[in-house]
């Protein structure tokens, strides 16, 4: 890396500990140009900053390139892999199982830009934009996640992430919900999923602030992710390019979890 780091950059021992988990160039024709380090330090900047892929420092590869390797890796789950295999060295290393047995459901309604793609208005919220449905472990590393369009109710959103979580989270009992979630969606996932939905809810008569037992992971979660100013809005045109960012985004924050700098 012949340049002066940014902020967002991983360190060497950070790069070092998954660089083995991205695809190596393909044997063959004319040599890769770039490397796959400086490519993901260019996509995490412009997540970390909220930029276009257009305003990528000169110093950094063609912001072509750099789309079209993220483009790519999204195409071919490249991002997920990744990020699933962090999640078991970080529970792992936490001591815990490397598949949860318990885990938590919530969701956050972003606005969205003139970009364009599927949106809808959240009426509780009175937000125009998207509902980011995110399914956490009790660490709050993120499960499963699914964007979807903020006029979707959340329980029938909530189908969509746990419909996505069934079948690869074989140890998975017990999810922690808030109230919105209550109803006919508790049944549905006994018997579509085989887990217990459970909710939480606000102490009766209490007024302002009260830190629920559980539901504060996901809060945490959603706090994480508002570092990244890409996700202070949702700014793609597909979902499933919401998605990916925010699976990015866990990418980076549990490197550096793992191998904690200095410098930052």
């Amino acid at each position: 890396m012949n340049r002066k780091p940014y902020p967002s950059d991983l360190t060497d021992l950070q790069w070092d500990n998954i660089e083995h988990l991205f695809p190596p160039p393909k044997p063959g024709g004319r040599p890769r140009k770039y490397d796959n380090r400086e490519i993901a330090n260019a996509i995490w900047y412009a997540l970390r900053g909220g930029g276009a892929w257009r305003l990528l420092p000169h110093d950094f590869p063609p912001w072509q390139s750099v789309y079209g390797y993220y483009r790519r890796w999204r195409l071919a789950g490249v991002w997920q892999q990744v990020h699933d295999d962090l999640v078991v060295t970080v529970r792992l290393v936490a001591g815990r199982e490397a598949e949860p047995s318990a885990a938590i459901l919530d969701s956050q309604t972003v606005k969205t830009t003139e970009q364009g793609g599927p949106r809808g208005y959240d009426a509780g919220k009175k937000v125009n934009g998207r509902k980011r449905q995110l399914l956490v472990d009790v660490l709050g590393l993120l499960l499963a996640v699914v964007v979807h369009p903020a006029d979707i109710q959340d329980r029938d959103g909530a189908k969509l992430v746990l419909a996505k979580a069934r079948g690869r989270r074989p140890r998975l009992r017990l999810i922690w919900a808030d109230g919105g979630y209550a109803g006919p969606l508790v049944d549905w996932v006994r018997t579509h999923c085989g887990w217990l939905l459970q909710t939480i809810l606000r102490p009766v008569g209490v007024q302002g602030f009260v830190l629920l037992p559980r539901r504060w992971v996901v809060e945490r979660t959603f706090a994480w992710l508002g570092r990244y100013r890409r996700l202070s809005k949702d700014y793609e045109r597909l979902t499933a390019t919401s998605e990916t960012m925010i699976y990015i985004a866990m990418i980076h924050r549990m490197s550096r979890q793992l191998l904690p700098a200095q410098a930052f």
